[in-house]
């Protein structure tokens, strides 16, 4: 049986995605709370980028794909307004659930899908953007999900990854000593979950880098690939075309 990472572990293929969604079925009602604590809010001015290198405009049709607490689709549908429609798709029901509940506060009823990233269930050529922040480095085959939402986008559509990267070297040894000693024990008395948050610390090291992030992105059809380096390149937003 093929073997894959869950973290600094080596564990079957078929395990992963369970043990993946262990994970965010505990940490899914912290989530946001979690998220402003570990970036200091920082992950919101991440977001707020990649929502402006978007191009999503009135009418635009956006697939969000790992859509997890809904931050980016509820941008997405604010900018795309009642002409335009806003997919939120996830593997993890809880954190689909923690989403679909933030938009209909906010007065939107989005369309929702409980799939996997790997098998989209949309026709070829059917959005002008999809998306994904902080949820590729948790799949499986990374190529096939790339693939995929190249895939699902209209020619001209662009594909955006939002995720952790490889910060500049001079930050490397205060971001591992703060993954590695700090943010399990915020996991732990925070969302009661320290293993999830070492997990998470670790998900991040086993991800890969900008650039063979973006030759992955090439590798899965997709042109003119760039990408931006955020606080440091602690972060980092790659785009793609589809042609």
């Amino acid at each position: 049986m093929s073997k894959t990472h869950f973290g600094y572990q080596e564990v079957d293929e078929a395990e992963k995605a369970k043990k993946v969604g262990d994970v965010f079925k505990s940490v899914a009602g912290n989530y946001d709370l979690m998220n402003d604590l570990m970036s200091m809010g920082l992950h919101r001015l991440w977001k707020r980028f990649t929502i402006s290198m978007s191009g999503v405009r009135e009418g635009s049709r956006v697939l969000d794909v790992a859509s997890g607490s809904g931050d980016l689709a509820l941008a997405f549908a604010k900018r795309a307004g009642p002409t335009g429609q806003v997919w939120m798709t996830d593997i993890n029901g809880a954190m689909l659930s923690v989403g679909r509940d933030k938009l209909i506060d906010a007065g939107i009823f989005p369309p929702l899908a409980l799939c996997d990233a790997e098998a989209l269930p949309f026709p070829t050529d059917s959005f002008d953007c999809a998306s994904v922040a902080f949820g590729l480095r948790n799949m499986t085959h990374k190529d096939r999900a790339l693939a995929e939402m190249a895939r699902v986008v209209k020619p001209g559509g662009r594909v955006l990854v939002l995720e952790f990267s490889r910060p500049a070297k001079p930050l490397q040894g205060a971001y591992d000593a703060y993954s590695f000693s700090i943010l399990p024990k915020i996991g732990k008395y925070v969302a009661k979950d320290e293993a999830a948050y070492r997990y998470l610390a670790e998900s991040i090291r086993m991800h890969p880098d900008q650039e063979t992030l973006k030759a992955m992105m090439e590798i899965a059809g997709l042109s003119r690939v760039e990408y931006f380096n955020l606080t440091g390149g602690v972060v980092a937003l790659h785009r793609g075309f589809k042609t």
